[in-house]
């Protein structure tokens, strides 16, 4: 993977400047491990999932950055604070490397939390963050979503915001039968090859009621308008306030966007994405990449051999 980026690399000037990033999920998936530490914590490779998202954030121009968190989510902000005792002891001995990994995370940008009291969705996330943000337009990004640090996706959507006004909203071409995974945007050409009007918006459809193959993926520019819209949407799928929804009105008025992307993402939404995407991003590190891959081929070979053996002591067990 890509080292992390310093906070002294230049970026553009930006209309936009704050990020949301929602973090207040139970992470039942990945019971029992989420029991005691937050999901957005577990680590991909040597950082933890959020971090790479604070990151991208960081790396496009988003200086303010607002988590919101929930109980026992404590960890999230630790991570992102100085650790004094361990700063001095990495000091003392010398290894700047480390010392440079254990601060990077605490300058990426200016890093504020919120609690967001019940569990009512994604919606009501973005919700609490609406005295932080003021009237300005801000971004969201969901930590079960990691872009690949080369893409600038955020930073082309935060390009389409200037140039339309309005909210944007990140696309992906799935395959029919994996779009009720999704929220899903019925779209129409606005002359951009990347980019879209988005004219509607479902919430996880099935493959034979989607207005498209466009999958929305976990990044979003908002305008401010958003917030009142939300105020005002019932609770929807699941019992709780879907952004979705609200996306759809302020979508109906032909104020949404859509910028499509074809580039590398990564999704921990669930175990076996995890699993993958951790052995991607190792596979794609200088220092750890030549090795992996190595042992990772010798061991993906042996596999057949492994399971022949297992399956002839069983049949022997069986015999006997």
């Amino acid at each position: 993977m890509i080292a992390p980026r310093s906070s002294t690399t230049p970026t553009p000037p930006r209309t936009v400047r704050k990020a949301v990033v929602p973090a207040a999920g139970l992470g039942t998936r990945f019971l029992p491990a989420t029991k005691a530490t937050p999901k957005e914590m577990l680590p991909v490779v040597d950082k933890p999932a959020i971090q790479y998202v604070v990151e991208e954030a960081a790396a496009a121009g988003l200086d303010d950055i607002l988590m919101v968190t929930g109980r026992h989510k404590r960890a999230i902000e630790d991570h992102f604070d100085n650790a004094f005792e361990l700063e001095q002891a990495l000091a003392a001995k010398g290894d700047t490397v480390r010392l440079d990994a254990v601060q990077d995370p605490a300058r990426l940008a200016d890093i504020h939390h919120i609690r967001q009291g019940d569990p009512l969705g994604l919606g009501h996330a973005v919700l609490c963050a609406r005295h932080h943000v003021g009237n300005q337009p801000f971004a969201v990004l969901l930590g079960d979503d990691l872009i690949d640090a080369r893409e600038t996706l955020l930073s082309r959507m935060l390009d389409v915001r200037d140039r339309y006004a309005g909210s944007v909203v990140a696309l992906m071409e799935v395959d029919p039968s994996q779009i009720h995974l999704y929220g899903c945007a019925a779209v129409e050409p606005s002359g951009e090859a990347d980019v879209v009007r988005v004219t509607g918006l479902v919430e996880k459809p099935s493959p034979e009621t989607a207005p498209s193959t466009y999958a929305v993926i976990g990044r979003y520019v908002l305008d401010p308008a958003v917030f009142d819209t939300l105020e005002r949407t019932p609770p929807g799928r699941g019992g709780e306030i879907q952004l979705t929804d609200a996306l759809r009105e302020l979508a109906s008025g032909g104020t949404v966007h859509g910028v499509v992307f074809d580039g590398l993402r990564y999704d921990t939404g669930d175990k076996a994405d995890y699993l993958r995407t951790v052995v991607r991003l190792a596979c794609d590190r200088p220092d750890l990449g030549p090795g992996f891959i190595a042992w990772l081929k010798e061991f993906v070979g042996g596999l057949e051999d492994t399971r022949t053996r297992r399956e002839e002591r069983e049949e022997r067990h069986r015999a006997a």
